[in-house]
């Protein structure tokens, strides 16, 4: 039997973003792929990112944590998943750790991450530093400014979608920026093409974006592993950057997702601040069958 029958979970969001909390401190046990897809797929625990929150690694931090895809890939980052995650450990009875002001400090694969709650159900992420050199993202090919890489959807006279803006916040990024409304685009066909285009040997997270004002973005997200998104956190911070570099904002912008509003901040340090709202939809118990057939 899988080590993960009968454990509890939080069902959550953020900001439209569907976030199943797991926390597993304290085990020795691993999610394998097969078991977070047989999770997405069951209706009372499908998410878009399963957080899974480890005992700490590094002295100092406070847990961490592991993020699924729902293809059961890893991600290296999930800003949305995370101040889920922060939320559970600070608020979930059975979760929550004492923690000095409400901040926490946890880890990913990718790096370090600070989380600090705002109000009862707003945090702030430190995202860290964005990733902007072909080789970090990573690009499979040299691009000496990847503001605007060579990429394109359509044909080379008139093409639907053409250079892209290429961004790493602990996973790839590339974004589409267009005068007219993202909504208008078939994001659903366009972005498994190029999800797992050459040109992103890790695949890339697509998004399409309209700049709506100095300080605003409307965004559009397909998410690697996961496909199209109510909302992502990191793509969020990568639009904000990219538009940056490109001087079509300041460092601020509120973002607006289909599933609600982020405020995103990119520093003079060069640290990308994302806050947003959570959401606690109710938490379950993984069944015993949703496992079967599986070798935990």
């Amino acid at each position: 039997m899988s080590p993960l029958a009968n454990r509890r979970f939080l069902k959550m969001h953020g900001a439209g973003n569907a976030i199943v909390v797991l926390d597993l401190r304290g085990t020795a046990v691993r999610v394998t792929a097969a078991e977070a897809r047989a999770i997405a797929a069951d209706v009372h625990s499908r998410f878009d990112q399963l957080m899974v929150v480890h005992d700490p690694v590094t002295p100092g931090t406070d847990a961490f944590m592991r993020i699924y895809n729902t293809d059961g890939s890893e991600s290296g980052a999930c800003g949305n998943g995370t101040r889920c995650v922060g939320y559970a450990l600070l608020d979930d009875p059975a979760m929550a750790r004492p923690a000095e002001n409400g901040a926490l400090t946890l880890e990913t694969k990718a790096g370090l991450v600070a989380v600090k709650r705002i109000t009862e159900r707003s945090f702030t992420v430190d995202m860290g530093q964005p990733r902007l050199r072909w080789d970090e993202i990573p690009l499979a090919e040299p691009f000496l400014d990847t503001r605007r890489i060579e990429l394109q959807v359509g044909p080379i006279d008139d093409p639907i979608l053409h250079s892209p803006a290429a961004v790493s916040m602990g996973n790839p990024h590339a974004i589409f920026f267009v005068e007219r409304d993202p909504d208008s685009y078939d994001l659903g066909r366009i972005g498994p093409l190029l999800e797992a285009h050459p040109i992103f040997p890790e695949r890339a997270n697509i998004s399409i974006a309209e700049v709506t004002g100095r300080d605003t973005i409307k965004l559009r997200v397909w998410e690697r592993g996961a496909g199209l998104t109510l909302a992502c956190g990191t793509a969020a911070c990568a639009t904000v950057v990219a538009a940056s570099r490109l001087r079509m904002i300041g460092r601020a912008a509120r973002v607006a997702l289909p599933g609600g509003e982020l405020s995103i901040e990119w520093r003079a340090d060069d640290h990308v601040l994302m806050t947003g709202p959570v959401y606690l939809e109710g938490e379950g118990t993984f069944s015993p069958d949703l496992f079967a057939g599986i070798d935990g």
